[in-house]
């Protein structure tokens, strides 16, 4: 299976003041996870194996709804190519080395 990218931005439904609480718990269980990731201002990009960053995304919403969350909404991008993408591919001529 082709290196994909997708990207996640969760939005829990828990007291404003708990949201970026909820977030950074996501975020930590991405960077467990041992896929390539960036964090952004508005979402994760993830690089990695189809199927395993879907079972990604399934465990980032159950962590919003232990964390409290009565509901989450989710925004999904996937970059899909059969031979591969990478972020770096992507966003290297905008890094300063």
């Amino acid at each position: 299976m082709p290196i994909v990218n997708v990207s996640l931005q969760v939005l829990p439904l828990v007291p404003e003041e708990k949201v970026y609480q909820v977030v950074d718990k996501v975020i930590k269980y991405i960077k467990s996870t041992g896929v390539n990731f960036m964090v952004g201002p508005m979402e994760t990009t993830m690089e990695g194996e189809f199927e395993h960053l879907l079972e990604i995304v399934k465990e980032a919403q159950e962590i919003c709804v232990k964390e409290g969350a009565n509901r989450v909404i989710s925004i999904v991008k996937i970059d899909y190519r059969s031979q591969g993408v990478t972020m770096e591919e992507k966003i290297k001529k905008y890094i300063d080395k």
